[in-house]
């Protein structure tokens, strides 16, 4: 196979495309990504609810990026009904890629009853389903929080046990990871799940795959002796009524394989040895920083407010019910020797929050992260964002993103499984 062609789904602002594809930055080519393989990306589709055309910024960037044709811009439901039906055309793939959002897995009918799977209108992991079932491309990867594992807290593992019913249904072996992208060298503490898959018939053993397939090229690990087997519904439908229940803590662990609903899975220690790097790295000079990103020293109280430790009395304004609030402190400022919290998709904006980065300057004062910096911490090139859109979107595209170099050491752990180069 000489090249890998690619759909990329949810496409944000093209980091999983990036990560495949690799970029050359000739401002700092020290941060230029090479091509992971030979992937390349044919068909990307991005949509942002309620649909307003000042919703779709996401979309224009892609478009400014890749090429005015390279995104569709439209509601992916909508796009795989009217390619069923021959309204529209996505062409054959290998592989599809996606960070689908967490929403409801819920399962309307069996499988064997008219339409199969169902959830409600709108929700993502269908149209996944939808487009493996239409496209049957050979690899799919795909990025969600880590959480989902362990979700909904009433049936622990339950909407996990939903997506591999689902791949196991259309014939797929599925490996997956969480990922704190810190642990493997990068300048945020970003933990996701990713799930790898590949179409196949020929049966695998589970143990030799967890510990020697893509993810573990991918990601050196120490793995736990103590490994679980257990098996999924064949029904996404069961798993949606039964799977779960009762149970305090979720059987997926944070790595695993799955061929058939037979599962194997356990937990590890990152064992990278690379190159590390930390907030610093990605820090623009002070002079480049505009002025409304420095905080006024009037209002540094109430940062340090919702950034420290309470425990008070708060009343529900609806209800009138009194109750004691409590919370942990967070670093103010934070550190630029460490690698960064998780970038939120509220980074952006001058008001006071718990969540936003800070960090103190040479000079005494305290400033908000800038958009530059954002692009930078999820592995974009600096600037990636800088299209016309406003600062607060800007931050949002980065909050929804993920760290680039993480399908990067997917693409590149494929190429060699495979042979693909």
């Amino acid at each position: 196979m000489s090249e890998i062609k690619v759909a990329e789904l949810f496409a944000g602002v093209g980091g999983f495309r990036l990560g495949l594809e690799g970029y050359d930055n000739q401002e700092h080519p020290e941060f230029s990504m090479p091509p992971a393989g030979p992937f390349k990306t044919i068909w990307a589709n991005q949509w942002e609810p309620p649909g307003t055309e000042a919703r779709q910024f996401a979309a224009r960037c892609y478009a400014d990026r890749f090429g005015k044709n390279s995104v569709v811009n439209d509601d992916i439901n909508k796009v795989l009904e009217q390619a069923e039906v021959g309204e529209r055309v996505i062409p054959d793939v290998d592989m599809v890629v996606g960070g689908f959002p967490c929403q409801d897995y819920s399962v309307a009918r069996p499988l064997n009853q008219a339409k199969g799977i169902e959830g409600k209108k709108g929700v993502l992991w269908w149209d996944i389903y939808h487009f493996l079932e239409m496209k049957k491309p050979r690899f799919g990867l795909f990025e969600n929080v880590d959480r989902l594992l362990k979700s909904p807290a009433a049936q622990r593992g339950r909407d996990f046990a939903i997506i591999l019913s689902c791949l196991a249904d259309l014939g797929y072996v599925v490996e997956w990871r969480v990922v704190n992208s810190a642990e493997y060298g990068y300048p945020q503490r970003r933990k996701r799940v990713y799930i790898f898959c590949e179409l196949t018939s020929e049966q695998i053993e589970l143990s030799d795959r967890l510990e020697n397939g893509v993810m573990a090229h991918a990601f050196p690990a120490l793995y736990a002796d103590e490994k679980t087997e257990l098996d999924v519904l064949p029904d996404p439908y069961e798993n949606s009524a039964s799977f779960g229940i009762g149970k305090k803590v979720s059987p997926f662990m944070s790595a695993g394989v799955m061929q058939g609903c037979k599962v194997l899975t356990c937990n590890f220690v990152e064992n990278y040895t690379g190159p590390r790097r930390v907030l610093k790295d990605v820090l623009v000079p002070e002079d480049e920083v505009p002025a409304n990103f420095f905080i006024d020293p009037k209002k540094l109280d109430k940062w340090r407010y919702l950034k420290g430790s309470k425990r008070e009395e708060r009343t529900n304004k609806k209800t009138g019910f009194t109750y004691m609030y409590s919370e942990g402190s967070m670093s103010f400022p934070d550190s630029i020797d460490k690698p960064s919290r998780t970038i939120l998709t509220g980074e952006g904006g001058t008001g006071a929050s718990r969540f936003k980065h800070v960090v103190e300057c040479e000079d005494g004062r305290y400033r908000r992260l800038v958009p530059d910096e954002l692009d930078q911490l999820q592995g974009f090139p600096r600037g990636w964002t800088n299209v016309g859109m406003t600062d607060g979107n800007r931050a949002f595209c980065m909050g929804n993103a993920l760290v680039t170099g993480v399908p990067h050491r997917i693409g590149k752990a494929m190429t060699d499984y495979y042979g693909l180069s």
